[in-house]
């Protein structure tokens, strides 16, 4: 367990904090992040890497000459916010536009690809590169649907040595997603790993066996079996890999021995002694190969192998030097000057003032919210109970942590004069920030894009509510992809903004069918499949048990339309 901790609730913000302390050489501390320190040539790409804590050297470590000009750092195991991300690549961000490099687990997905969003809306070009390693997590055929794992590391200096070569942006990600197609990675567990705070792992192994097929945020494994030989242990390792070979391949690998957390140098080393006379049996030359840890998950006990299968330019790319705090190679040339501190720009810090009638209506708004935040607070052992059945267990937290947020938010931006869109936007960028996680991230991108049509210029009737609730689905929909019948959110979501579009009552009354019509659809995921995010592996478990987040937003619903009947 993770024994060095204040709060649980900050131990993320103190680790980028110290860890920022300890390299002033290599990077310079932001907001939720940290950029390289060294300057950077003007019209270079910049190569912004983040996800969840938890996984050091991933994704901090990697920052510096030759790899990532930026990283953003979310809360442990949960995806940094999307005002976060825009934020640092922002500060990132020398005129060749921004790559944002990012393992594919749901909240990432939803939160960069939001970011990416909003920069391209500010005239910054931005891209999107998830990486999709992990074999175990979906087969050959369905590649955009693996998580991303150690492989991250393949992917990422493959990207940042062509923007550091100077190669412009379409150039850095056709290469990037060339290494991606070409990266695969397998894993396994002796043992799980266990929260900050937390008394009690997220999954054990029993004594005697090893997970096969883990992932990174402390999923169990695909299956299980006895504990065998480390000969034996690498065969298990390595198979799977071979069989994706592509057509034509030389035989020349990038390969990465990664150590999760709490298996040992020496433990890997022997590994390595296996593997190395199986790559060769199987024709296989590996080059500038990678043992130690480069993406972790806490104290987890356990590896994983990742291979890159080469061509001249990967290889090149991925043999160019770098240096990182914890990643070096070769020597990078001179030492560029020093960036020095950076100031970042609040781009949430100037509230637009709104009309008499805006600023007049803004309260109710800040009134439901507040409202909300009581009743998640209230609400969260059970959400969180629910959500363990075939998750991490974590949602009720997250929603409870980020409704908090999301009131402390809408009650300043009312204090400071803003009408009801500005209120609703900045309450879902607080949400999203503090929630973390998918959750968090689609609450997000609900509240500001319902905000964007209501508007700060008059009391939203119940017209504009309904049109809000409309956009607020097109948004989740278009960046989480889920669709009705998939176990999420949006199962409960599109009732409740059908009951609002298609009746011409007072807004109460609208508001009060779209609850329940909510409250049922969420009732009836229990007979659904999951077909996204971190319970569908386990999609057996949840059968007969209605989604968390479904539950939750119908939650939501019904005390909005306490409150409208009020």
């Amino acid at each position: 367990m993770t024994s060095v901790l204040d709060r649980p609730e900050d131990f993320a913000a103190s680790a980028l904090s110290g860890f920022c302390a300890a390299y002033p050489g290599h990077v310079v501390s932001v907001p939720h992040g940290a950029l390289r320190a060294g300057a950077v040539p003007p019209g270079k790409v910049a190569v912004v890497v983040g996800g969840g804590s938890g996984h050091y050297p991933a994704f901090l470590g990697y920052v510096g000459t030759g790899l990532a000009d930026a990283a953003v750092a979310g809360d442990v195991f949960a995806s940094p916010s999307t005002s976060a991300i825009a934020s640092v690549a922002r500060a990132a961000e020398a005129g060749g536009g921004v790559i944002l490099g990012f393992g594919n687990y749901a909240g990432d997905v939803l939160n960069f690809g939001a970011a990416a969003e909003r920069l391209r809306a500010e005239g910054i070009d931005a891209r999107i590169l998830a990486v999709t390693d992990d074999i175990a997590s979906a087969g050959p055929g369905d590649r955009a649907r693996r998580r991303g794992v150690a492989g991250d590391l393949l992917v990422f200096k493959i990207a940042g040595a062509a923007a550091e070569a100077g190669l412009d942006l379409d150039a850095v990600m056709d290469v990037a997603l060339r290494a991606n197609s070409r990266t695969m990675s397998f894993g396994m567990a002796f043992d799980g790993c266990t929260l900050p705070g937390h008394g009690a792992p997220l999954f054990t192994v029993p004594a005697g066996q090893v997970a096969l097929g883990l992932g990174i945020h402390g999923e169990p494994g695909i299956r299980t079996q006895p504990l065998v030989p480390a000969a034996e242990l690498a065969r298990l390792l390595l198979e799977p890999l071979l069989a994706e070979r592509p057509a034509g391949q030389d035989g020349r690998v990038a390969v990465v021995l990664n150590g999760l957390g709490r298996t040992k140098y020496e433990e890997l080393f022997v590994l390595w002694h296996h593997l190395t006379g199986m790559l060769k049996d199987h024709g296989l030359t590996p080059v500038a190969p990678e043992i130690g840890e480069f993406v972790t998950s806490l104290d987890m006990e356990g590896c994983s192998l990742s291979i890159l299968w080469l061509d001249d330019e990967l290889e090149a790319l991925w043999t160019a030097p770098a240096d990182t705090p914890a990643f070096r190679r070769g020597s990078s040339g001179q030492v560029a000057p020093h960036r020095g501190a950076v100031r970042v720009a609040d781009a949430a810090a100037a509230v637009p003032q709104a009309s008499a009638a805006g600023r007049a209506a803004a309260p109710c708004i800040a009134r439901v919210i507040a409202r909300l935040a009581d009743v998640l607070a209230g609400a969260e052992g059970e959400l969180g109970r629910i959500d363990a059945i075939a998750g991490d267990g974590d949602h009720g937290q997250g929603m409870a942590r980020g409704s908090a947020a999301a009131a402390d938010a809408a009650r300043q931006a009312v204090d400071a004069g803003a009408g009801p869109g500005t209120v609703l936007a900045l309450a879902g960028d607080a949400w999203a920030d503090r929630a973390g996680g998918t959750s968090g991230a689609l609450w997000g991108v609900a509240l500001r894009a319902w905000g964007q049509v209501l508007g700060d210029d008059a009391a939203p009737d119940a017209a504009r509510v309904a049109q809000g609730a409309r956009a607020a689905l097109t948004a989740v929909t278009r960046l989480g992809g889920a669709q009705p019948g998939d176990k999420t959110l949006v199962d409960a979501f599109v009732p409740l903004v059908e009951a609002l579009q298609t009746t011409d009552a007072p807004l109460a009354q609208a508001w009060s069918r779209g609850a329940q019509a909510a409250t049922d659809a969420a009732d009836a995921t229990a007979h659904l499949t999951p077909r996204l995010g971190r319970a569908r592996p386990l999609a057996e478990r949840s059968i007969g048990h209605p989604d968390a987040g479904a539950v939750s937003l119908a939650l939501c619903a019904r005390t909005v339309a306490e409150v409208l009947a009020d």
